[in-house]
């Protein structure tokens, strides 16, 4: 977001007391603070950075390379060209870039600037809403800055994004944008196919009827997967769904964890992860049974209870030393693989249940309650279900020990 100049508060006389008239012999008005001289200078060096960007987003957005580069020097260009080429294929639709607070001298390097620079994104969909991404900047001071470097995003910017850091090949469909590394390049019309097939599922679970405007889908490698939004994710996770802003959430898959049938299961899971989720996010480890049972529902398909994969490691978790409480069913980052799959597993049975007993569309309700709006399960269940979720609750836990006694 861009700091604008300070506005000069203007007393205008008529009307007021003498007292309060700038000027005014005997006044004891407040003075207006004067602006440091090196804050000024700040502001005049963001001004020509915020019209270099202006050049080169539209450099991008018209494909000229040569214009996007235009803007840098030469140490640079290797990088940029890099992300040209990913954005590019990403068929990116918006890209608009801001500085972000005031340029700071860097220290040592007379006549060069650090600039935090947010770019705001959108892929495949025109006029969709953008992402932010908030990127630490070097500039040299010139009648016409100059770019010197660009930073992996930081980290309240949900993390690395793929583009900022990998070379992409990209498979575009209907509903879904598929990316992967060249080194995957001859996965990617299947992921593109069984992408297309499990959005088409994850619409239907789209909180009232808002599907996204386009999923997007990175599959990672091994160095990817530990590198691309931060890593550092459970050793059990086969992929996920991170809030990105704009309404979107991207979705990363790992190359190693997952192939065949699970493929589909996960990317269906993943997608209604994107199709349900509030803008904000996650809304908390007291819902998570609530958003991963209606995520592992959707990746079931309609197979029948009896086939769940996961039946064993309920058994285990249920008649072992687990809780009974839904709301403490999250499983922890260091857990085991069973311990995992038990949770998911009874997550997925209570939604079963809810679903069995009062359909899919009042599920859904109750998610909107919880989940987008923020309220508690004891009032989503009165108002949705016209039934105390501490009945609820119970049944639901009772009806995952039934299927594993």
């Amino acid at each position: 977001m861009w700091t604008a100049l300070a506005a000069v508060v203007v007393l205008l006389a008529c009307g007021l007391p003498a007292a309060l008239v700038a000027g005014e012999r005997g006044s004891t008005g407040p003075a207006v603070a004067a602006v440091e001289p090196a804050t000024v200078v700040a502001r005049q060096f963001a001004e020509r950075v915020d019209a270099q960007l202006d050049r080169q987003s539209a450099a991008l957005l018209r494909g000229d390379r040569a214009g996007w580069l235009a803007v840098a020097e030469p140490g640079v260009h290797a990088e940029l060209r890099r992300r040209f080429a990913a954005l590019r294929a990403l068929r990116v639709t918006g890209w608009q870039a801001r500085p972000d607070g005031l340029p700071t001298p860097v220290e040592g390097r007379p006549g060069e600037w650090r600039v935090m620079v947010e770019f705001r994104y959108c892929f495949a969909v025109p006029d969709c809403r953008t992402s932010p991404v908030l990127t630490a900047t070097r500039w040299r001071d010139a009648t016409q800055p100059r770019l010197l470097a660009v930073e992996p995003s930081a980290s309240r910017s949900a993390g690395t994004r793929p583009w900022e850091v990998s070379d992409l090949v990209v498979a575009v469909g209907e509903r879904t944008v598929v990316a992967t590394t060249p080194a995957q390049r001859k996965r990617l019309p299947d992921l593109l196919a069984r992408a297309e097939s499990a959005a088409r599922i994850a619409d239907t679970y789209a909180v009232d009827g808002r599907t996204p405007d386009r999923y997007r889908i990175f599959h990672a490698g091994p160095a990817e997967w530990k590198r691309w939004y931060g890593g550092g994710r459970p050793r059990w996770t086969a992929g996920y769904a991170v809030t990105v802003g704009g309404g979107h959430h991207e979705v990363v898959l790992n190359a190693d964890s997952v192939t065949g049938t699970g493929l589909d299961d996960l990317l269906r899971h993943e997608l209604t992860h994107a199709a349900t989720m509030p803008d904000v996010g996650y809304p908390g480890a007291r819902a998570w049974w609530l958003v991963e049972g209606l995520a592992e529902y959707a990746g079931v398909d309609g197979r029948p209870v009896e086939r769940y994969d996961g039946l064993a490691d309920v058994r285990r978790l249920v008649t072992g030393d687990w809780s009974g409480r839904l709301d403490r069913l999250a499983p922890a980052g260091s857990a085991p693989a069973d311990r995992v799959s038990g949770s998911y597993g009874v997550a997925y049975l209570a939604v079963q249940h809810l679903v069995d007993r009062f359909g899919i569309e009042r599920l859904l309700a109750l998610f909107r309650v919880v989940a987008h709006e923020g309220r508690s399960l004891d009032e989503a269940a009165d108002e949705v279900f016209d039934t105390p979720w501490s009945v609820l609750h119970d049944e639901c836990v009772a009806y995952a020990r039934s299927l594993t006694g």
